[in-house]
Order: C-alpha cells, then sequence, then structure tokens
C-alpha cells in the first residue's frame, strides 16, 4: 500500500507540473510576441492548449532524459558559467522539441531560448515547491541528479566493499531527551534503529566545558586541551577567543596539526566548526576566512546552481521566519516562563540554522554517499538553536527534531541504495539544561554583580559595561551553536572574520560566560590570579560570589598551595580531594572533580571559574547568557549527550569521558579491517 501511494503521489505531482507548464507556454505565448503556438481555432486562449499540453510534455520527457547528459559535458565549467551554460542547455532542449513536434513558431533562436527558460523557471519553481512539502521527493531529485557523478568515475577495485563510516552529529540533543523523544514517536526512524536491535544507544560524558568548541575540537582533532570555555580571555594576546571566529578556529586547528584528524584520510566535514583534517569542506567555520562564495567549501554554490533547490530552500526559509514570530508571539501571548527575547535579527538566524545551512550540509552528505567517501561527519543544528530560545522540550522544539529525524531517515535511504556500504552512527556534543536565567532571577547579570563588587572599593561613580559577549556579533543570547548560527550566517555572508574585538581596560577584569559558566580574568595580574591577589585587590569579590544563591561553585588558585574549588558552606581542594564544610560539588555527580581538576591543568584556565547553581530537584540551571536551554558547564542533562551506533561494531568502553575518548571511538570504527567492519550491506536504514 506504501508503493502503491508513494506511487499515486508521483503520478499526481508529475500531472501538476505538466498542466502548469502548458499553463506557462499559453501565457508566453499571448505575451511574447517572437513565440507563436499551433492553435485549433477556438476562441481564446483554449485555441493553442492541445500544442501547449503537448510541447509541455515533450519538453518535460526530454529535460528527463537529456539534462543529465547536458550537465555531465558542463561539469568542466564553473558555477557561475554552468549557471548560464544552463540556459543554454534549455534551449537546445526546447529547440529539439519543436524539431520533434512543430507546434511552435520562432522568429529567432532567441525567442526559442527565452521560451526555454521561462519554461525551466516555471518548472523549476513548481518542482521546488512540491520537494519544500516533500522531502523523499527531495531526497530522489538530488539522488538523481547526483548519481551520474558515480557512474562517471567508479572506485578503485576494493574501496567499494569496505565500510565507509558517516557521523550525524545532533547538536544540542541530550541522551535522556532522545529517550524520551524516541518513546513519544518524535523520532521514528532514529527509534527504529533501536527497535529492529541494528543500533545500541549509549551515554557518553562531556568535559567541564559542555558545548560544541570544546566537544567538536576533542572528537575531530583528538584533542580539546586548554579550552576552558566557547570564549575566554586570553592574557597573552590581550584578547577573547571565541568559536564562532574563523580566526580563532582555524589557531585551534593549527595547534594540533600533529594530531591526525578523524577526517584526514579522504573524509569530508560539513556543517562544522573544525574540519578534522577533511580537504573537502562545506559550512565549516575554521575554513570560512577568506573562503569563496558559501564559505568554509563551495557547498552555497553546488547547491543553489540548481534553481529547484534554490526555491525549495527559500520557500522553507520564508516559512520559518514566519513561524518563528508566530511561535514567539504565542509564547509571550500564553505568558509561558521561562522565556528570553526572540526578536530583532533572530528569526533569520533561527531560519538560517534549521533551513538554509541544514539544506545544504544534507545534499553535500548526499553527494558524498554516492561519491562513496571514507568518512564523513556532518552537525545539525537546528535543535541546539531552537532549543536556546524556545526551551529543551518546548513543542517547537520538538517540531525541529521530528524534522532533523526526518533528515536522518532521508540520509539512510540514500546510503541504502548506494554502491558503498556505511556504518552510520549518530551522536551528539553535549546536552542542554533549562531554566530561567540568572538576570532574570535575580536582577542583574554575572557581568554586572562582578563589576558592582569590583568598584566597591573604588571612588569611582561611574559604572561602564564594557564586555560580556564577542563585540563583532551581534548577541543573540544563543552561545552553544545560537551563537555559532549567527557565526555561520554572518561569515558565510561577507567571507570573512570578526576584525579583533576590543579588549578590556587593564584596570577592569574581563567578565565573559559560557552558559552557566562564567569566566573573570583580571589583565593587571602577571599569570594566573591568586586568592590571595584578588582579595587584596578586590577584598568583596570572591565573599559575593561564593554566597550568591545563582553560583554553584568557584573555582580559584592559591599562593603556592593548588587550586581551591569554593562554595557557600564549605571547600574542597583540588589536589587532594579534602573536603572541608559541605561538599559543593555534591549535587553535580560522581566525576565532577576531574572535569575540573582537567581544567585547573589547563594554561588559560580564568582566575575566576564559576559555575552557575543547579537545582537537583527540578533539573534546572541559570545560565548567565539569556537562554531558556543552555549548556556550557555542570548541572542536569547538558554534560550527557548520547552516542548511537551499528551493533556489530566493537562496543566501546561502559563509561566514556570526555570528547577525546568519542574521538578514539570513532577512529577505531574507521580504522577496522574490512571484515571487522562490515556486517549485512548498509547499517542505518530500515
Amino acid at each position: 500500500m506504501r508503493t502503491l501511494g508513494s506511487a499515486a503521489r508521483t503520478v499526481t505531482e508529475f500531472l501538476v507540473l505538466w498542466l502548469i507548464s502548458a499553463v506557462a507556454l499559453m501565457v508566453i505565448d499571448a505575451v511574447l510576441p517572437g513565440v507563436e503556438l499551433a492553435s485549433t481555432g477556438a476562441p481564446g486562449p483554449l485555441g493553442s492548449a492541445p500544442s501547449a499540453l503537448a510541447l509541455a510534455l515533450v519538453f518535460g520527457l526530454l529535460s528527463t532524459v537529456l539534462w543529465p547528459l547536458l550537465l555531465r559535458a558542463m561539469l568542466w565549467v564553473g558555477p557561475a558559467l554552468l549557471f548560464l551554460f544552463a540556459f543554454v542547455g534549455s534551449g537546445l532542449i526546447m529547440l529539439l522539441s519543436v524539431r520533434i513536434l512543430p507546434v511552435a513558431t520562432a522568429e529567432s533562436a532567441t525567442d526559442i531560448v527565452i521560451l526555454a527558460v521561462l519554461l525551466s523557471l516555471v518548472s523549476s519553481t513548481v518542482s521546488g515547491a512540491i520537494a519544500s512539502r516533500r522531502d523523499d521527493t527531495y531526497r530522489m531529485m538530488l539522488v538523481r541528479r547526483q548519481r551520474f557523478r558515480l557512474r562517471r568515475k567508479r572506485l578503485p577495485d576494493g574501496v567499494s566493499d569496505r565500510p565507509g563510516l558517516l557521523c550525524i552529529q545532533i547538536d544540542g540533543l541530550g541522551y535522556k531527551v532522545l529517550q524520551r523523544a524516541m518513546r513519544s514517536g518524535v523520532v521514528p526512524h532514529l527509534a527504529a534503529m533501536v527497535h529492529d536491535e541494528s543500533h545500541r544507544l549509549m551515554p557518553w560524558h562531556t568535559d567541564w566545558s559542555s558545548q560544541t568548541g570544546a566537544s567538536q575540537l576533542g572528537i575531530l582533532h583528538g584533542s580539546n586541551h586548554n579550552v576552558p570555555a566557547f570564549r575566554w580571555y586570553d592574557k597573552a594576546t590581550k584578547k577573547v577567543a571565541v568559536f564562532s571566529n574563523p580566526s580563532d578556529n582555524a589557531e585551534r586547528e593549527r595547534e594540533r596539526a600533529s594530531i591526525p584528524g578523524l577526517l584526514a584520510d579522504g573524509g569530508a566535514s560539513r556543517g562544522n566548526l573544525f574540519s578534522g583534517g577533511a580537504e573537502d569542506n562545506v559550512l565549516v567555520v575554521s575554513r570560512m576566512k577568506g573562503a569563496r562564495m558559501g564559505g568554509g567549501g563551495t557547498g552555497y554554490a553546488d547547491y543553489f546552481i540548481d534553481p529547484a533547490s534554490a526555491v525549495r530552500t527559500f520557500i522553507r526559509l520564508v516559512a520559518e521566519v514566519l513561524r518563528e514570530i508566530r511561535q514567539a508571539w504565542h509564547q509571550r501571548r500564553r505568558d509561558i516562563r521561562p522565556r528570553v527575547r526572540r526578536g530583532g535579527i533572530y528569526p533569520l538566524v533561527r531560519a538560517f540554522t534549521t533551513v538554509v545551512e541544514t539544506d545544504v550540509v544534507v545534499a553535500a552528505v548526499i553527494g558524498d554517499i554516492i561519491k562513496g567517501r571514507n568518512v564523513i561527519y556532518v552537525d545539525l543544528v537546528g535543535y541546539d538553536e531552537v532549543s536556546h530560545h524556545s526551551g529543551v522540550e518546548r513543542p517547537e522544539t520538538l517540531a525541529v527534531l521530528r524534522k532533523l529525524d526526518a533528515e536522518i531517515g532521508m540520509i539512510a535511504a540514500v546510503a541504502a541504495q548506494a554502491d558503498r556500504p556505511y556504518n552510520i552512527v549518530v551522536l551528539s556534543d553535549h546536552g542542554q539544561s533549562q531554566g530561567e536565567t540568572f538576570s532574570d532571577r535575580f536582577g542583574e547579570n554575572l557581568e554586572a554583580l562582578v563589576l558592582r563588587e569590583c568598584e566597591a572599593n573604588r571612588p569611582q561613580p561611574q559604572h561602564r559595561r564594557w564586555l560580556h559577549h564577542d563585540k563583532d556579533i551581534p548577541d543573540t543570547g544563543a552561545q552553544g551553536r545560537g551563537a555559532e548560527g549567527l557565526g555561520y550566517a554572518t561569515a558565510s555572508l561577507r567571507a570573512t572574520p570578526p576584525p579583533d574585538r576590543v579588549t578590556a581596560p587593564p584596570e577592569r577584569p574581563v567578565v565573559l560566560a559560557s552558559g552557566n559558566v562564567g569566566l573573570v580574568s583580571f589583565p593587571l595580574a602577571a599569570g594566573r590570579a591568586t586568592m590571595r591577589w584578588i582579595t587584596e585587590h578586590h577584598p568583596s569579590l570572591l565573599p559575593a560570589l561564593t554566597t550568591h544563591p545563582g553560583v554553584g561553585f568557584i573555582l580559584v588558585a592559591r599562593e603556592g598551595k593548588g587550586s581551591i574549588v569554593l562554595g557557600a558552606h564549605g571547600s574542597i581542594e583540588v589536589d587532594t580531594g579534602s573536603v572541608a564544610g559541605r561538599n559543593p560539588l555534591a549535587d553535580f555527580g560522581p566525576g565532577t572533580l576531574e572535569r575540573i581538576r582537567r581544567t585547573d591543568g589547563f594554561d588559560n584556565v580564568a582566575d575566576i571559574m564559576i559555575n552557575g547553581r543547579y537545582w537537583p530537584d527540578t533539573g534546572e540551571i541559570a545560565a548567565f547568557e539569556e537562554q531558556v536551554g543552555s549548556h556550557g558547564g555542570l548541572g542536569g542533562p547538558q554534560t550527557r549527550p548520547f552516542l548511537l551506533y551499528p551493533a556489530h561494531l566493537p562496543e566501546p568502553p561502559d563509561e566514556l569521558h570526555g570528547a577525546e575518548q568519542v574521538h578514539r571511538v570513532l577512529s577505531g570504527w574507521r580504522d577496522l579491517p574490512a571484515a571487522e567492519a562490515r556486517a549485512g550491506r548498509t547499517v542505518g536504514g530500515r
């Protein structure tokens, strides 16, 4: 029944496209003086209807048969010329159609080309609109248009028999949230992988910095050492490093050049912060500096060269902007809390991450599968972006997750048709924790609190706010991939990195936020400021932080005694684990001290590392950024992402701690001998 229904839809769509194309020909006949359709003599435009129907049918059939051959012949030209040659190709097909079926006359060859171009635009618009509503139609359109490239160049003997590794990252999706989504039917494709026992699902544990920059750097490049947060102040350069800046990300990659990346051997990086060593990159932030159109590779050019793809994405883009405006209005009208401001440029940022970026990277992955690449890593960012502003499991957020599940199902279906088998791994880089923001709960943000206490002993009446986020990227309140989404959008459109950010006046501390982690650095302090230095210069700051109801604990260094974690009612020594009073880490679960100890050893750890409070009874946190759902620190589901992997692959350790361990597991699966890596033809689809 499902096959019959699909066939009926295909026939219906063909009839709709045919009839609309015929109507377009009748309109062109009426308004274009150089073209005339044969008429039956009936009054009005109906006289040319039979000719229009016949010509539209022949043109459509010839385009289906001949267009792949013409495109294959034109692949050697660049994108701009390819777009121009597409019009010439359409003209040639129309000329052949008129020769086969002489129902139209034209005064010149130019009129024939104009007729072909107008009809092609109409058919592309209609097919794109149809594809925007049906992902299976879109998938088949992409597969048909890319499969001939694989036919043109077969893989070397033996390579196609070895399974490739396809890693699909759902940004920001926590393990428990995924389990609930599977039970409630939100993600049927992912649930089917577990239910039919082709895949196994397990959680893993992030580092203290539970955000995409730290996780992807560890997963793709094998090391996230010296990454304390999404953004931090570098005392050596006196600048703020941030993961949405292409230059900063490129520097992080250069620091790890001696470690083979996960994608170094014939791999492809799609929609990520880092390349993973891949030479082929699409929408990769670290490769956006000075990149061609689209930034981070030719993804935009390759995708939007097809008018149907452009129309499909444009329709979905406009719909997503309107959807966000409507959903934000409903949230305000119903007074749903917690909530944050969702106006300004954010609707466009959401549409870019959930529509444009998703369409481009999914199309690139489909091409990679058809080409048979060795290893592919793609990041689907829409869920993370919407969670920041709407909430972790609000209806609009789960709707985005449902669409991403459909994209994964589509990718798996393409992989099932490919000549090369693939082991499909689905994972996340972190989870998210929800709660009312720090500023909404307590009436001031972290920066205001720190500066107020630092100014308490200074006879300076003026209180000037100067640095909280990256000043060159407008603050959307999104840290994880929300700020990254805006970074993608701005860096992609201008294909240049933001200029060097302003630095702090040396007498004032630098206060930064990464979800519910705050970082305070003192430019005047040589090296890492100690408790003694901070107390001498700002005596009320540490007591104010440790006793604040929105702060869980702080990490500071002591003079010659190692670092210490301070809470409102006790402390714990980082090196020895010795507790005085009440353990400030008690609410944050096992392994917390080890995470803190690792970060404490970083060269660029902030002078004061602040982790916001976690309320275990409700599972809530208070983000220092303006986010409903947030991540970046410790507390709640943000530190428990998931790993969904083919059941026949070697099992990972029972407990995976940190992104670097995930890198080792994925690298091991990538390098398995063919016999061990293969179990059936393709793993990942139903």
